[in-house]
């Protein structure tokens, strides 16, 4: 994984001089959305339609971020890049840094051998293709942009592996989902709407499926967002992304109850972006119970904060 992960790094490294020459271009402040966690164009949690960059039809353009959420008892770091080729088709790829100190209390229940301050980190590779419709020259009509996509991901739990192994969870797998975003200029809103295939846990962060007493097929699950353009430059809006519980059924079987139950995501947001190559993202974000068996049960909420540079 982390040769294919070098090899697209490499690819979208050597975008970046072309991408340079053409700065210069017709995308709209903020029309392309900002940099999703797992890399891609979007909200902060949830893709959108749009093509990650600057670059309009027959230009090549990155865009690039690094983003930081905290809660009451986690954190999560990320950064990635996107490449994104002639508005049509957008390459990611992103790295993330879960800080899963909590889980330490896990030893108190079974020999699992978390070390103290123990991450988990995951790298996405993701693809989007546009496939109908374009959110700026459509916006005077009904037709939203329509883009299909996969994400695929690794990751790496360290010493949390023998949870994972007791959970009976795989530490790769891939999402499918299809985004409509419809951009309506003149009442200054965005919407989007996503549907996603997955088997992921809390995003892929504690891997994907679930043992025998669980849940391994695959589940749709929704993501919505709406954006309101205060002006030009500034943008709020919220996201709703639903997740995955595959995993509750295991804790139970384990007579743990609850103890690994998982909520929907979502936040409210405010977006700046200062110049055509910069963007801010301030969040409030609710994840509602992660891993509550070892949080005493408390919803995971706090900010979130992304800066993307994008050309």
């Amino acid at each position: 994984m982390m040769q294919k992960l070098s090899k697209l790094t490499a690819l979208i490294g050597l975008a970046l001089g072309a991408s340079l020459a053409q700065a210069d271009t017709g995308k709209r402040l903020l029309t392309g959305g900002v940099s999703t966690i797992a890399g891609s164009a979007g909200g902060g949690l949830s893709p959108w339609a749009v093509i990650g960059s600057n670059a309009t039809e027959g230009e090549v353009g990155l865009s690039a971020y690094a983003s930081r959420a905290n809660t009451q008892d986690y954190s999560l770091n990320s950064y990635g890049l996107a490449l994104g080729i002639h508005d049509r088709v957008e390459l990611s790829v992103a790295q993330q840094d879960f800080d899963a100190s909590p889980a330490v209390a896990l030893n108190g229940i079974a020999p699992f051998g978390i070390a103290a301050g123990q991450h988990i980190q995951m790298d996405v590779l993701g693809v989007k293709v546009k496939v109908a419709g374009d959110a700026v020259l459509d916006s005077d009509n009904w037709m939203p942009q329509i883009s299909v996509g996969l994400e695929y991901k690794t990751v790496r739990p360290g010493s949390l592996q023998s949870v994972f192994d007791f959970m009976g969870v795989k530490n790769n797998g891939t999402d499918f989902y299809v985004s409509a975003t419809k951009l309506l200029l003149d009442k200054s809103l965005l919407l989007n709407g996503t549907l996603r295939s997955t088997n992921a846990n809390q995003g892929g962060l504690l891997g994907f499926g679930a043992g025998s007493t669980g849940t391994s097929s695959r589940s749709l699950v929704p993501e919505f967002a709406v954006a309101y353009l205060l002006n030009k430059k500034l943008a709020v809006g919220a996201e709703y992304r639903v997740m995955t519980n595959n995993l509750e059924s295991v804790g139970s079987a384990a007579g743990l109850g609850n103890a690994l139950h998982a909520d929907d995501w979502k936040d409210i947001f405010v977006a700046w972006a200062p110049s055509k190559n910069v963007s801010l993202t301030l969040a409030y974000v609710d994840l509602g119970q992660i891993v509550p068996g070892v949080t005493a049960g408390r919803r995971q909420t706090g900010t979130y904060l992304s800066a993307q540079f994008a050309f």
